[in-house]
């Protein structure tokens, strides 16, 4: 290889490199500016965040409060919503410009068949937090909170003697938006199942009948995850599983419309093997 073949291929590499920089400038840009206007509409997120326990909390006729334990905490919770909500809001103009990045080096079609996906994917984040906030947040609340014990009131010091003793929750803010970010985060990232399966069988990772045989696999998977990302009550285990496994067999259904189409496609092309599926098919009996 000569000087200019090596200056050729580098010339491309300094322009790829620069345009990353270009991105990846505009990127932390947008995370930066959503942080600010976070942290200055903090207390509204939080009391957001917060209203899954709130309501439980008064449906057992207590307070709805939380403290914090130290001086700093205040202030260190609303730097955590800041960057939590920053990094949220911020995300879809991250995802615009790694597409603005990809791009240029997809053709046509390509760029037609990674379009739904880019927005699919942030629709379906969205789809799995609201379900984390609106259904298991309260069920998990609910199942926590049941372990509390009050003193009856109105007894004389000698009968208390007698009586339970009154356990309470006192929940910290640090404790708290830690549960609750992990919930949304966790349940956003459950609901990408589909996008990355269907991605992966763009690819020809994964096919819709591979998917089917390892379907108890699965099965014993979500079971697992269900297990770890939810509290130990069995109502909000069994929901999580009900609906992680609902979307590994839509993921199944899209995957073999992808093989199709691509079949479809093949087949007017005149490049598909019959001999190559038969084969295939006869691979897949066997094991």
């Amino acid at each position: 290889m000569t000087d200019r073949d090596i200056d050729d291929t580098t010339a491309p590499l300094i322009e790829h490199l620069a345009e990353l920089r270009t991105r990846l400038i505009y990127s932390v840009l947008a995370f930066t500016v959503c942080m600010i206007l976070c942290f200055a509409v903090a207390r509204p997120i939080f009391n957001f965040l917060a209203h899954p326990l709130s309501q439980v909390l008064i449906a057992n006729g207590q307070k709805p409060d939380l403290i914090f334990t130290g001086l700093q905490q205040g202030f260190m919770t609303q730097v955590r919503i800041s960057l939590f909500g920053g990094f949220v809001f911020a995300f879809p103009i991250i995802a615009y410009q790694l597409w603005r990045f990809v791009a240029p080096g997809l053709y046509r079609q390509e760029k037609n068949a990674f379009l739904p996906f880019l927005f699919a994917s942030p629709a379906l984040f969205i789809a799995g937090a609201a379900f984390a906030y609106y259904v298991i947040l309260p069920l998990a609340f609910d199942f926590f909170l049941s372990f509390q014990q009050f003193a009856p009131e109105g007894l004389d010091p000698a009968a208390m003697a007698d009586s339970e003793v009154g356990i309470q929750f006192l929940g910290t803010i640090n404790e708290y938006l830690g549960i609750t970010m992990k919930f949304i985060i966790a349940f956003g990232l459950c609901f990408q199942l589909p996008v990355l399966l269907t991605l992966m069988g763009k690819a020809g990772l994964v096919s819709a009948q591979g998917l089917g045989r390892t379907r108890k696999y699965a099965v014993v998977g979500i079971l697992t995850l269900a297990a770890v990302a939810t509290p130990p009550d069995v109502v909000s285990q069994v929901i999580l599983f009900s609906v992680v496994y609902g979307l590994y067999e839509v993921s199944i259904i899209l995957v073999r419309m992808v093989e199709r189409k691509r079949e479809a496609e093949l087949r007017a092309q005149g490049l598909w093997d019959e001999d190559l599926e038969s084969d295939e098919h006869a691979v897949e009996e066997k094991s």
